[in-house]
């Protein structure tokens, strides 16, 4: 399972760690993935994704599953979330 979120892409990323006497070893920064699961008021389902809790954030700040999934690009999506995109379009089409 890869360590990258869902909904916003965010992977790990790079640095370096940086001792007292200035000396500097490579480290990775992971995202803060958490496993969560989240309603569909239009489909009426509940899905389960592995977010970053910076996303969690957004996502009740955009008003839901649904709006962040509707403005969200779709690089930015996994094949999952792309998945409940494309339901929630088809709903709303209907």
């Amino acid at each position: 399972m890869s360590r990258r979120c869902e909904l916003t892409g965010v992977g790990p990323r790079t640095g370096n760690n940086v001792s007292h006497a200035n000396n500097k070893t490579k480290r990775r920064f992971l995202p803060n993935l958490c496993d969560v699961t989240l309603a569909s008021e239009s489909l009426g389902r509940n899905f389960r994704l592995r977010i970053a809790a910076k996303a969690l954030r957004s996502v009740d700040h955009v008003g839901g599953l649904d709006a962040f999934l509707l403005k969200a690009r779709d690089e930015n999506l996994s094949d999952n979330a792309l998945k409940i995109k494309r339901e929630l379009k088809k709903q709303a089409t209907a």
